[in-house]
């Protein structure tokens, strides 16, 4: 059996590849969609004379695109994207801004939203209710090591790092602004280490609870490394997102605006 670290660099190798390819999947279908209007537009209107109508045509391109999602049964999120992406693109270009702000929001976006482009992986901002019920969990486990994968800006740390002073907490964070906000939050707090890095590189058989507020993308594979390093008795939480075909061992379910679940799951 190879060591923990061989194992650990085999997913963080294949875990990008997979996004990207989920990503050019998803840039084929709103390519088809286009090339399918417009083959059957231009020449149209192109023997009569006139000037593509480019509003019907982008809200046309959206809804076969909505249509090529919905027939490949891609998730909800993609099916609304590849329907308002053609007609936004048509309205942002009437408008004629300054290229300039393009290539500014672009870098904010990758500077707060790394996960999101390069893993599928939004920014999901944990409350202080999750962090309690995450504390009463987690509360009996002396000398505990807790690391939070895909940390944010620390909204789940510091206040855990508080309340249970005698565990170790780590934060695992590779969106540039998100990471220099949580490490900033956490500076001078002993029993947190406030980490950029990749999650997928992360050796999982240093900590006895691992948490993850990710998407349902990643649930399968991050599953496989949580099976593959957690040491028995470990604890791994998930929150709002199970893993598929597994069941939990306990849910707990939160008080607050969204409903929060947390899926445990013991090694």
């Amino acid at each position: 059996m190879p060591p923990p670290e061989t194992e650990s660099t085999i997913d963080a190798e294949s875990q990008p590849k997979l996004a990207s390819r989920a990503q050019l999947r998803q840039l084929t279908l709103q390519c088809a969609a286009t090339v399918a209007v417009l083959s059957l537009t231009w020449p149209y209107f192109g023997i009569r004379g006139e000037e593509l109508p480019w509003p019907g045509t982008a809200l046309a391109i959206g809804g076969v695109a909505l249509l090529i999602a919905i027939f490949t049964r891609q998730t909800w999120w993609w099916r609304i994207m590849h329907a308002l992406f053609a007609p936004l693109a048509w309205w942002i270009a009437a408008l004629s801004i300054d290229p300039g702000w393009f290539l500014l929001a672009f870098i904010l976006m990758l500077l707060v939203y790394r996960g999101a482009i390069t893993g599928q992986i939004p920014l999901y901002l944990s409350n202080r209710d999750t962090a309690m019920a995450l504390a009463e969990l987690t509360s009996k486990r002396a000398g505990m090591r807790f690391v939070d994968l895909g940390a944010g800006i620390g909204s789940v740390l510091l206040p855990l790092a508080k309340t249970l002073p005698t565990a170790q907490f780590s934060g695992i964070e590779n969106a540039p602004a998100t990471w220099l906000f949580g490490y900033l939050r956490t500076i001078g707090i002993s029993n947190c280490s406030w980490r950029w890095g990749d999650i997928w590189r992360v050796n999982l058989a240093e900590y006895d609870a691992v948490y993850a507020f990710l998407s349902p993308t990643p649930m399968p594979a991050l599953w496989e490394k949580v099976l593959r390093e957690m040491r028995p008795g470990s604890l791994f939480i998930s929150n709002s997102f199970p893993v598929p075909g597994v069941e939990a061992n306990d849910i707990v379910e939160i008080d607050d605006a969204r409903q929060t679940r947390l899926y445990c799951y013991r090694l």
